[in-house]
């Protein structure tokens, strides 16, 4: 019989501290653009009466050992209910046999974390070489996620955050400035704009909080919350200005996300956008120039649960051995 482990989120948790998962993810987005990865479409249940949202994403590095299933949840009402706004888990399945080798009951975390790296990796290879202030729009989970991780990519240390509602935007730019940062609190995502040379949008909106108009020359803009068809943080026009278009994967981009919108509304073509990977193993020089205008359209690909999830069963097949 096969014996699957079941891990919880206490334990994945406590081993996340000793997983590089910004080198992870950045590793999963190279192999997915050389395309050694299968990713089959998003699957995807919208309840749209409670504001909620379930993606499952899974894919297969080919000759690896294992493959992952990720059920991932988020239902934006949750906290006025007492709950986590996010939830799922990752299953572990062996590319040999097909049997589960392992659950991680992750509620959510290894998602949130895998999402913050991708960010960051995207600020190291888009962001312009000095950044006065990061910009952070939205006051969730994944805007302090998004802040904890780029110090590990860029030394600006000067914050600007900006919220809809003004508790959540100061708790927020508390927990951020216990980072070590310098925050300052946004009026608007013009006030963002206007200061910030590297952006990052975290929010769940539906219309656009930045337009072309608002984009100085020498910013980078990577967006990270529109990963559903009905999502778009940011307008056609900035993706039509922007010198550099960049997805994690083309053609999901295709599907959702800022490029689909901006695709759909003619302000850019197919041909005008490359693969984040296709930057990490040097096959475009990505950034050109102090003054250009990049944007990175970041809607969760599946590569990345599959690095987060095998770096973390490795950590904590470690322990269980060094525990015997």
């Amino acid at each position: 019989m096969t014996v699957t482990s079941v891990f919880s989120l206490d334990e994945i948790v406590a081993a996340l501290p000793d997983v590089d998962v910004v080198s992870e993810v950045e590793a999963g987005f190279a192999a997915f653009s050389r395309g050694e990865v299968t990713v089959p479409p998003v699957g995807e249940l919208l309840f749209p009466d409670v504001h909620g949202e379930m993606h499952i994403k899974y894919g297969a590095v080919r000759g690896d050992d294992v493959f992952v299933i990720k059920v991932a949840t988020g239902f934006f009402g949750n906290p006025a209910l007492g709950l986590p706004p996010f939830g799922g888990c990752m299953l572990v399945l062996s590319q040999k046999t097909g049997m589960v080798e392992a659950v991680l009951l992750e509620e959510g975390e290894l998602t949130n974390h895998r999402t913050a790296a991708a960010g960051a990796v995207a600020a190291k290879h888009l962001a312009p070489k000095n950044v006065g202030c990061i910009g952070i729009i939205g006051s969730g989970v994944q805007a302090r996620l998004q802040a904890d991780y780029l110090r590990r990519v860029a030394p600006c240390r000067r914050l600007m955050i900006w919220g809809r509602r003004d508790a959540s935007r100061s708790a927020a730019a508390r927990d951020i400035a216990a980072m070590g940062y310098a925050v300052e609190e946004a009026g608007s995502p013009d006030d963002v704009a206007r200061h910030c040379r590297l952006i990052v949008t975290t929010t769940p909106a539906e219309t656009p909080l930045l337009s072309a108009d608002m984009i100085a020359p020498g910013t980078h803009i990577t967006a990270m919350g529109s990963d559903t068809p009905d999502k778009n943080e940011l307008s056609p026009d900035l993706l039509g200005r922007a010198d550099l278009v960049v997805a994690d994967s083309i053609a999901q981009c295709q599907e959702r996300g800022e490029i689909f919108h901006a695709l759909g509304a003619g302000a850019i073509g197919e041909d005008d956008v490359i693969e984040l990977g296709t930057i990490i193993d040097g096959g475009h020089a990505g950034r050109v120039g102090d003054d250009a205008i990049t944007v990175s359209d970041l809607t969760g690909v599946a590569v990345q649960d599959i690095a987060i999830a095998k770096a973390v069963l490795a950590r904590l097949a470690r322990s269980l051995e060094a525990a015997q």
